[in-house]
């Protein structure tokens, strides 16, 4: 069901999921079709979720950065009303740009200067294809900026009063499509962006998908920086890319990267990312390894059977910790027919992640998940395994992974 900050069963346990659909995947807007949504939506409310998240991909949603397209509102608007015939709320997230691997950059802020986000250049994608190209920094560009702003007046000002909208979402793990030049300016965008909102919609919360790098390095947007401009603290975690965790299903992890981003910003946490891509019934867990970009790779896959064990053992520990809801990644692994296309024919572990397989059937862990729902879970106001921070947040963000993994170790002491 779907329910507001301001509504007693507020307190309720979020359970959501990430959604893409099983037959599209990043394809969603371009080739928009309404009964799939709703079969869909149909399956995610069948298994008690409340929340879906939902992701504008820029490209789709600003052909020209002076125009929104009119018929992806329309399709939006679509998405609403199948949300709400379920009872289901949606988190939308805007500027849609980092995704599953590529960066997927509009075509009008496409450049040939530098790379706007640290570390080696992501494959770019753009008008639905690969591009040898990149692009401005949204955080500085003008146009850029005049877009996003034009887009928060469009979507926010047509769907503020639906019934189905249930939070506002600043961006997908933003630091990896570009860096604010400083954490002064990312908390200046984030303040300015959340202000747009509120202008025309005061009643839904705010937030931006932050995720763990920015519990572990200074990338412009720091966790108490950013959520202290947002009305609602989110992140995303997963064990398996974190060379320090236990195991690459460390139960542990995700709970702590909610009790420390509450440590930091003074608010509850919504666990808005979490989960890992599975292998095929009756395969062992095992790191598998393929050739990308003349690149090798390695990703850790999960059986079935090991990942429903992970899910099962992280569920009631993000309750302990305090966090506010638990929404994983994602709704379906994608169709075969989708991987020679951006992201599955470079990032081969995206293929999935889905609380159901590429067929529609349901993997173990979303019945498990299913089986939580049915326990009506409550938010803890006093969390069990909270975490008591011994620096400010400014020192924190001196040296951020040494006091993360300092605190790891304190937060596993029984």
């Amino acid at each position: 069901m779907t329910t507001t900050a301001s509504e007693p069963a507020a307190q309720r346990f979020t359970l959501g999921v990430n959604y893409w659909p099983r037959r599209k995947a990043m394809g969603w807007w371009s080739s928009f079709d309404r009964a799939e949504v709703d079969d869909e939506f149909a399956v995610i409310a069948e298994l008690g979720l409340d929340v879906v998240r939902v992701f504008l991909l820029w490209d789709d949603w600003q052909p020209t950065p002076e125009r929104v397209d009119g018929a992806r509102l329309r399709d939006l608007e679509h998405v609403c009303d199948a949300a709400a015939k379920h009872r289901l709320g949606l988190d939308v997230t805007f500027f849609t740009g980092h995704m599953s691997g590529p960066n997927w950059a509009p075509r009008w802020l496409l450049s040939d200067g530098p790379y706007p986000a640290a570390g080696p250049p992501r494959q770019v994608v753009s008008g639905g294809v690969s591009v040898d190209r990149s692009y401005r920094n949204p955080f500085t560009d003008a146009t850029a900026l005049a877009a996003q702003r034009l887009l928060l007046r469009t979507v926010v000002g047509a769907l503020r009063d639906h019934q189905a909208i249930w939070m506002w979402n600043l961006g997908n793990e933003p630091d990896l499509f570009a860096w604010p030049p400083t954490a002064h300016d990312g908390r200046a965008w984030t303040a300015d962006m959340t202000a747009l909102i509120h202008e025309f919609d005061d009643r839904h919360p705010v937030t931006c998908g932050l995720h763990l790098p920015s519990l572990l390095q200074d990338n412009g947007l720091r966790v108490h920086d950013v959520f202290a401009e947002t009305d609602a603290a989110v992140m995303h975690a997963y064990p398996m890319y974190l060379p320090w965790a236990r195991s690459p299903l460390d139960p542990d992890l995700v709970p702590f990267s909610c009790a420390l981003t509450s440590a930091l910003c003074g608010k509850p946490t919504l666990m808005e990312e979490w989960g890992g891509p599975t292998l095929p019934p009756g395969e062992a867990s095992r790191v598998i390894t393929w050739t990308s970009r003349g690149l090798q790779r390695s990703q850790f896959m999960a059986s079935e059977d090991d990942l429903d064990d992970y899910v099962s053992a992280v569920l009631p520990r993000l309750v302990a910790a305090g966090a506010s809801g638990a929404m994983l990644w994602c709704f379906a692994d994608y169709h075969a027919s989708l991987w020679d296309r951006p992201p599955c024919d470079e990032a081969i572990h995206e293929r999935s992640f889905g609380l159901v397989r590429s067929d529609g059937s349901l993997k173990p862990h979303a019945r498990t998940l299913a089986r939580f729902a049915r326990t009506a879970p409550l938010r803890r106001a006093e969390p069990l395994d909270a975490l008591v921070l011994d620096v400010t947040p400014e020192a924190y963000y001196e040296a951020p992974e040494a006091h993360a993994r300092r605190l790891y170790q304190a937060y596993l002491e029984p």
